[in-house]
This record gives structure tokens, sequence and C-alpha cells, in this order.
């Protein structure tokens, strides 16, 4: 069975959400459903703030553009399901395997993908590695609760931040190395896109202040480094089980290996953000983007409810 034509469809853009991304995923939204509405989709705004939020009654596809805790973590997709609505982006066993930085470790390592060694906490234990490590709550987005530690002195105060928001802690090997990232859409990977911060390191305050970063896109890489960039976030993509659409971050150590850090699966859609910006690079517009992602959204969900 053939998807619907998009064109035909009301088209509802959640946007909001009631996580600690809720002011970037109402950006976001509101980004793309200037762009389908422009175009003339026919687009309604839907501020979720919760669990009980209202959709117009003919809407034909959801698209998701919420951040973080409720978005991507496949709670608002098991909403959805339970709705019989489609919905753009990953199902809800994937968005919650890929929000979960534990979960897609394993997956990693599994697919044979390279990431930094890591170890789990409970509340209240103290790491193994040496530092310099990288703390991080495992079910955060947007580089909420992640600090980067190189002193003993810092070590207390993250892993109380990251107890405030998770019952378990990650803590990583600190790969020293450029920050890329790399969407894949369908199949095909983009440009590769790098990130230089200004001090520190690409942390929720440099993503979202602005002239706080540096991007570089295509990044300045050879032919053969970027296609293993490339390579190497295809393989985590497909590692999760992901179908739609994704943006994989990945740091690229001196010595030219790659360690993949995670999969976002509803990252930035704003005109600014990095996946449309590698996507457009790679010949694919803003408004494209958006339609080959409902188009293969559309195609998932036909696939599991032909």
């Amino acid at each position: 069975m053939s998807a619907p034509d998009l064109r035909a469809l009301h088209l509802a853009v959640l946007m909001g959400g009631p996580g600690s991304e809720r002011e970037v995923s109402l950006r976001s939204g509101g980004a793309v459903a200037h762009a389908l509405r422009g175009a003339g989709y026919r687009v309604s705004d839907v501020d979720v703030r919760g669990p009980e939020f209202t959709l117009p009654e003919d809407t034909g596809l959801c698209v998701l553009m919420m951040h973080g805790t409720f978005g991507e973590d496949g709670q608002i997709q098991a909403i959805l399901e339970r709705r019989g609505i489609p919905y753009t982006g990953e199902g809800e066993a994937a968005s919650r395997v890929a929000f979960d930085k534990l979960e897609s470790k394993k997956l990693f390592v599994q697919a044979g993908v390279s990431t930094p060694r890591w170890e789990v906490l409970a509340v209240g234990q103290r790491p193994t590695l040496p530092l310099p490590v990288v703390v991080k709550a495992p079910r955060e987005g947007s580089s909420v609760g992640v600090h980067l530690v190189r002193e003993p002195a810092k070590l207390e105060e993250a892993l109380a931040d990251c107890a405030a928001l998770d019952r378990e802690i990650l803590v990583e090997e600190l790969v020293e190395g450029r920050e890329l990232t790399v969407g894949v859409v369908g199949d095909q990977a983009t440009a590769v896109v790098e990130i230089r911060p200004h001090e520190g390191f690409y942390d929720y305050a440099h993503k979202y202040t602005k002239g706080a970063s540096e991007y570089f896109c295509p990044a300045p890489l050879d032919e053969t480094t970027t296609r293993l960039m490339q390579e190497t976030a295809l393989a985590a993509h497909r590692a999760l089980g992901l179908k739609v659409y994704s943006r994989v971050d990945i740091l690229l150590r001196a010595d030219g290996t790659p360690f993949v850090l995670e999969a976002n699966t509803i990252p930035g859609m704003t005109e600014t953000s990095l996946l449309p910006k590698a996507a457009a690079v790679s010949g694919l517009s803003f408004l494209g983007l958006c339609e080959e992602i409902a188009r293969l959204s559309l195609q998932r969900h036909m696939t599991k409810h032909p």
C-alpha cells in the first residue's frame, strides 16, 4: 500500500513539551510550521505541555518537534500509537533506546561502533575511570546534565547535578578530539559539520548562545576521513534500529579514530540548526528536509500498520 499524499493531509506540528528543552523546541516547531505553511501545506501549531494535549480532529500526521524528555524518549510516541495517529521520526521503542545513552552504548558495542569507554554509577557511587572524564545524566538531551571533569574538586558537583536528574550516572573517558556531527536521512548521510566551541566543550550554553561556537560545513576533512565519518554515522544509526532520520555526534581523535557519543532522533530544526545546515550542503533545502522526513515517516507508519 502506498503512503497517502502528504499535501492532502492536515499536519499538526507538535512543539514545546514539559521538559528542559521547551524553548528550543518551540523555535524548531515554529520554523518547521512556517516552512510547511509557506509551501501551501495545511498546518496547525500544537503547543504540548503534557500528555493531555488536543489535536485537530482531522490530523493526518503529527510532525514531532519536541526535543529531549517526553519528545524523544518514546513517551509522546506511545501516546500517539494509542491514538492511532501517524507521526514523524522513529517509533516508540527505537526512540526510547536512542534517548537512553546507556542502552545506546550497549548497542554500539554489539554492532562494533566505536564509543568512549564508560561505566555506570548508582547515586552515591564514585567512578573508577581515571580523570579526566565526562559525567552525564544518561536520559537528557541537548547536553543537559553533561560535565567535563578534569580536576577532583569538580567531580562531586558533577555527580550531584546528574544525580538530581537521573537514578543512574554515566561516566565516560574523555576523548580529546574534533567535535563532529553527521545527519542521516533515510539511508543517506549528510555532509559533516565540525563544531568549534570558543572555550570548553559543546555544552548547552554553547549550543544555544549566539556566537559561542563556530560551525564549519562541510567540515575541513580529507575525502577519506569524511567518508569514514559518514559511514560511522550510518553504522550508529542502524545499530539503534533507526529508520527515518537522526543526527549522530562523533569525536574524531587526532589518530583518526572516530568515537560515537549519541544519536539524536529529533535534532534541532531551526533554519540555522546543524541538521538543516548539513542537509543544505548535501543539496536538500530546509523545506525539502521537512518533506523528506514526513515522507519517510509515513512509509515507516504504513510498514507497521499496513
